[in-house]
Parts: C-alpha cells; sequence; structure tokens
C-alpha cells in the first residue's frame, strides 16, 4: 500500500526527565529559547484522513491542547517505559467526544504493562468515565492504520525490545542503543529519520550525539532529526551548529511533511 501524504508533529522530544529538569539551574535548563524547552518525545502523524500519535506521555494532555488535536484515531506505543506511557488514560477526552474506544497497537511486552497500569480499564465492572481502550497486538509484520501503512522495526534498548515505526519515507526511532543488520534494511531508503540522542557522553542504554551521527551516515539517509534528549546535550542551538548538513536537533512543535 503507498503511503499518502503525510504531515509529521513532535509534540515533545525531550527525554524521561524533560527539558528544563526539575530543580536544575545548568545553562540549558534556564536557557530562555523556546526550542530548549522539551515535554517528554512523541509525535503526531497525520494524513487527510487518520490521525496517530506514538506514545502518550505523562505530559500527554498538554501536547494534545498544545497542538490543537480534535480528531484521533489510534495509538502506537514503543515500549512500556513511563516517559511513554503514562499519559494514557487523558484518551477519555476522545472516547467522549468520538463516541468509541481508543484503538491502541503495541507489541505483547508493552500490551502486559497497559493491563497492569491501567487495570481499572480492563475491570468488569467499570464505572464511568474510564477510558475506552481496544488493544491491537502488534509484532514486526506490517499493517495498515486507516490509509497509513505501518512497518514496525524493532531496535534495543539494551536488553529490552523497542519498536521503532516506518511511515512510508518517514522513519521514527527512540530509546535505542542498537539496532540489529536486518532491522537497519527496513531504514534504508527513508527520505527523513528520527532518532534518539541523549547527550554526548556515552549512555547504557541510549544513542548519544556521535553515535547517531555515525548511524546516520551509515544508513545514508539524506534528512535527519534526533530527538528523546536531555539537558546534557547541550544548548539547542549551540549543538545544531556543529551538527553535519542534513542532520538538526528537533525540538517541540516542529512540523515536517513527507
Amino acid at each position: 500500500m503507498q503511503c499518502p501524504p503525510l504531515k509529521i508533529t513532535f509534540l515533545g522530544t525531550g527525554t524521561s526527565s524533560g527539558v528544563p529538569m526539575i530543580a536544575c539551574s545548568c545553562a540549558v535548563c534556564t536557557s530562555p529559547d523556546k526550542k530548549d524547552k522539551r515535554l517528554r518525545s512523541s509525535i503526531l502523524v497525520q494524513s487527510a484522513y487518520t490521525s496517530i500519535v506514538v506514545d502518550t506521555t505523562p505530559d500527554f494532555r498538554y501536547q494534545m491542547l498544545r497542538a490543537g488535536v480534535k480528531k484521533l484515531d489510534a495509538i502506537l506505543f514503543t515500549h512500556p517505559h513511563k516517559d511513554h506511557l503514562a499519559g494514557l488514560d487523558d484518551v477519555r477526552a476522545f472516547n467522549f467526544f468520538q463516541q468509541k474506544p481508543m484503538d491502541i497497537y503495541a507489541n505483547s511486552l508493552t500490551e502486559e504493562s497497559i493491563k497492569h497500569e491501567f487495570a481499572y480499564a480492563f475491570s468488569d465492572k467499570k464505572y464511568p468515565g474510564i477510558p475506552s481502550l481496544n488493544l491491537n497486538t502488534i509484532d514486526l509484520s506490517p499493517f495498515v492504520i486507516g490509509d497509513i501503512p505501518v512497518i514496525p522495526i524493532q531496535v534495543w534498548h539494551l536488553k529490552m525490545p523497542v519498536l521503532g515505526f516506518r511511515f512510508g519515507n518517514f522513519t521514527y526511532i527512540t530509546d535505542a542503543n542498537r539496532i540489529d543488520e536486518e532491522e537497519k534494511d527496513k531504514i534504508r531508503g527513508s527520505r527523513t529519520m528520527v532518532l534518539n540522542a541523549l547527550r554526548k557522553e556515552a549512555h547504557i542504554s541510549h544513542f548519544t550525539l556521535d553515535e547517531a551521527v555515525a548511524l546516520v551516515k551509515e544508513l545514508e539517509v539524506p534528512n535527519a532529526y534526533f530527538t528523546h534528549m536531555s539537558h546534557q546535550i547541550g544548548r539547542h542551538e549551540e549543538v545544531n551548529a556543529i551538527l553535519p548538513r542534513g542532520i538538526e536537533l528537533a525540538w517541540d512543535g516542529l512540523e515536517l511533511s513527507e
């Protein structure tokens, strides 16, 4: 299935603590530059007919309000960590206005966490106003949401399998520090790639800035944006100035057309 034209909106580009980080007075956390203000990482993928959010962060409610989202067809989950899952309860508003359950797409690991963290949504006796969720278990097989084809890409967050997703010529990967060769083949040929780049120093489960740059070059993707960044990466303006051509730090509110 051919992918329709897409609009990608970065709802958040920060790591689990967000930027600014609570109680921190570093140069990044106190920066007046709005591009140094980062909610937890998530994107909105929209065609003319279909709207998908990847991950419901603790900032999900505000992200939906800030982006003016009135219609949401589905939520894709990358993995079950709290900074990617915690805002799921706020789909209740979409349940109310759209008068239907929210379609959720997640692997079995994440689905298990959803059922645990939001057990009240799956109880036999449901009280009014709880989120209504329609779980769809996914693996590495391609599937379609509305008119948007989705190709899952397995990456590794230390020892945890995490899902990245390719939508047409656009690939989104967060929370990774390793990608197997066969999964890299799913990324090759993308026009645009989004990749996590936590900081400049080595980290046990995230790509560093240099590692992310090297991977973009290896895969020969012409346009790349980095996300899931901590305050340790440095100020947006200063880091962007040293990145190779075709590679940028993403920022909250950035919109791409694919």
